[in-house]
């Protein structure tokens, strides 16, 4: 059976979704992943927001009640059956996160074995077949394929193959 590691942010969870939702709340804004255009929103805002918009990746709670990615749980149930299926997060950039994250996946990914979690930093470590991941410094070094998963930080990136969504997975995958 092949191994499929899958990143967690921006793959399986909405996590900027969740972080503009806070951010607007924040600070009365109306930010849209669409207005991001090829960037990543903290290179958007204005210096004065940016010191309390660090400040969210320092809290566990953020982590805590991130939403899903549309359509993660089915495809991710669907290619279990073909795969065997690694999560892939690097969490080592943001050390409050392990639990949180661990108890998220726990809550909607029940099947996924903790020995299949992988909390790291540079993934080129990862002996697998495939690594999907919307962060392509990740894709660049890893020895398997990798497939960018879109998020409006690399929407200009051309070197993998593209996944927009879970069902554009599932076609390139199954």
């Amino acid at each position: 059976m092949q191994r499929l590691a899958i990143d967690m942010d921006e793959v399986m969870a909405d996590t900027l979704a969740h972080y503009l939702n806070r951010y607007n709340s924040d600070f009365g804004q109306s930010l849209t992943k669409a207005e991001l255009g090829g960037k990543r929103p903290f290179d958007t805002l204005p210096l004065a927001h940016r010191e309390q918009v660090m400040t969210y990746f320092q809290d566990p709670e953020f982590f805590a009640d991130i939403p899903l990615m549309e359509g993660s749980q089915e495809a991710i149930s669907k290619l279990s059956e073909r795969y065997e299926i690694f999560i892939t997060t690097a969490a080592m950039d943001v050390p409050c996160s392990f639990t949180p994250k661990f108890q998220w996946l726990a809550r909607h990914f029940p099947e996924i074995q903790p020995s299949h979690i992988v909390f790291c930093g540079d993934k080129s470590i990862i002996a697998a077949d495939f690594l999907v991941d919307d962060n392509v410094r990740h894709l660049e070094n890893f020895r398997g394929e990798g497939i960018v998963f879109t998020a409006p930080h690399n929407v200009h990136e051309t070197r993998f193959r593209r996944a927009d969504s879970w069902p554009d997975v599932e076609r390139l995958l199954l």
